[in-house]
């Protein structure tokens, strides 16, 4: 149950930050949106931790470089939806989204990319993923 309110938590969230970054790039441009985005996130993310603790910062040498990288996608996320919110709405934007995150978690867990556990995709897996997108083209009109 924990969990199921985290997703919808984050799922809003980016709803949110995708309508505030276009906003925000309109008046100063979107990479500046983005840039003002991320050190923001690092502030409040920074808060928290200094309020929750330290962590495990002993076991940062631990982690592979390749995952180091994942927080620059965020740039990337926060360029692509607030173009996207830009072209095709918001209500369109986060239907792909979910496809586009669906689409690539299918690839990634199917071959066990990032040390995922291999999981064979079920045909009523494939039909919702279906379904999904036949939504986007009626959302679309």
């Amino acid at each position: 149950m924990k969990g199921i309110l985290f997703a919808i938590l984050g799922g809003a969230c980016i709803t949110l930050q995708g309508i505030a970054n276009t906003r925000i790039s309109g008046s100063i441009g979107t990479w500046q949106a983005a840039t003002l985005t991320q050190f923001t996130g690092f502030i409040v993310a920074l808060i928290i931790l200094m309020c929750v603790g330290a962590g495990k910062w002993r076991e940062f040498q631990q982690v592979k470089p390749l995952y180091l990288a994942g927080g620059s996608f965020a740039a990337i996320i926060i360029f692509s939806n607030v173009t996207a919110i830009q072209q095709i709405g918001v209500t369109l934007m986060v239907s792909m989204l979910l496809i586009a995150q669906l689409g690539m978690t299918v690839i990634m867990e199917t071959n066990g990319f990032f040390g995922l556990k291999k999981q064979k995709i079920s045909g009523a897996q494939l039909i919702g993923i279906g379904m999904m997108i036949s939504g986007v083209f009626l959302l679309k009109g």
